[in-house]
């Protein structure tokens, strides 16, 4: 699964990076290195008009809340949509159709369980951080939804995708969340591809794709947010 990542570009570098404009529901945020469920970060989506289309960058909440919900808290379950299922599932299967977007990272955590030792005391949780080679920033795969609460006001909430990631080298989870090519971004975007069609060339972001390291136990408290989060530590 990914249950936290870093996300740390400025608004323009995510212009930049993503070949995309500001939009309206766009709020500027602080750099976020413990990124997790209910907070609000950037996400990158697909607009079109007469004249045309482009991508745009907004903020949104982590954990998908369906138009249909009548309590937003049920967005605190669906931070993740399963590939094999997200077509399907009623909470995503409308979001997956046409409301598909990229989530920026600049990497995520995942947290390896050892094996119980000799004594037979199963060892602490070790986080890693998993991030593009040689620092390059990651596009995952995500969808998106708008809500209205009771006062009218809407909100706008994401999922990330993820896939299985059993039999990869050096699985550290046995769910990974999905990267986009680049070259595949604008599909992605685009409500009149079928997203089922593009699921098989996503890429499951697993140390074998990524760098991986250990790093310091910090990351456990979502209230800790410093760059020294994704350095690499000695396994604890």
């Amino acid at each position: 699964m990914c249950g936290r990542y870093a996300t740390s570009r400025t608004s323009s570098q995510l212009e930049r990076d993503f070949q995309a404009r500001l939009g309206d529901l766009y709020v500027e945020t602080e750099a976020d290195y413990n990124a997790a469920p209910t907070k609000a970060e950037p996400l990158i989506v697909g607009r079109r008009d007469e004249a045309g289309s482009w991508r745009e960058v907004v903020t949104a909440r982590w954990g998908l809340i369906p138009s249909w919900s009548k309590d937003p808290s049920i967005g605190n379950k669906l931070i993740n949509a399963r590939s094999e299922t997200v077509a399907e599932k009623p909470s995503f299967r409308r979001a997956f159709a046409a409301r598909r977007a990229l989530v920026p990272a600049d990497g995520f955590y995942e947290w390896y369980q050892p094996q119980p030792g000799a004594d037979g005391a199963t060892p602490r949780k070790q986080p890693f951080y998993l991030t593009g080679r040689e620092g390059a920033g990651l596009a995952l795969a995500g969808i998106y939804e708008f809500w209205k609460d009771p006062e009218g006001t809407w909100v706008l909430s994401y999922s990330i995708l993820t896939t299985s990631a059993e039999g990869d080298d050096g699985r550290l989870h046995d769910r990974a969340p999905l990267l986009v090519p680049s070259e595949l971004g604008d599909a992605w975007l685009d409500r009149d591809v079928p997203g089922s069609g593009l699921l098989p060339d996503l890429v499951p972001a697993t140390p074998g794709v990524l760098d991986a390291w250990p790093v310091s136990l910090a990351v456990n408290n979502v209230r800790n947010n410093v760059p020294e989060l994704v350095e690499p530590v000695a396994a604890q």
